[in-house]
């Protein structure tokens, strides 16, 4: 009965620590490896990055375009761009205008 007191005074709380030990570990690996862990909040940061990269190129590409179009449509049409859209429109090249036709 001795022994018995003393092997289960041992056993018992080692088992609760091992149990304990192997459920933290369990959750700190997930905390590090898991769907919503540290690599992937890095990889949506990284995501994240290269999006706001694409959206600031596509807002310039925008705006760009946003100030050709009002030097279209305002009361006096720039003369160089009227020019340029007329030669891609009819397919005219200007005398001192150097043609290279890709095959």
């Amino acid at each position: 009965m001795v022994i018995r007191r003393r092997v289960r005074a041992v056993v018992v709380p080692a088992v609760l620590w091992t149990v304990s030990a192997l459920v933290g570990g369990y959750f700190l690996v997930q905390a590090e490896t898991g769907n919503r862990g540290m690599e992937a909040k890095r990889a949506l940061k990284i995501q994240a990055f290269g999006l706001r990269q694409e959206l600031a190129a596509a807002n310039a590409e925008r705006a760009t375009w946003e100030h050709r179009v009002e030097l279209l449509r305002s009361e006096q049409i720039d003369r160089d761009l009227l020019e340029e859209r007329a030669r891609v429109v009819l397919g005219r090249v200007h005398a001192n205008d150097v043609v290279i036709i890709d095959p």
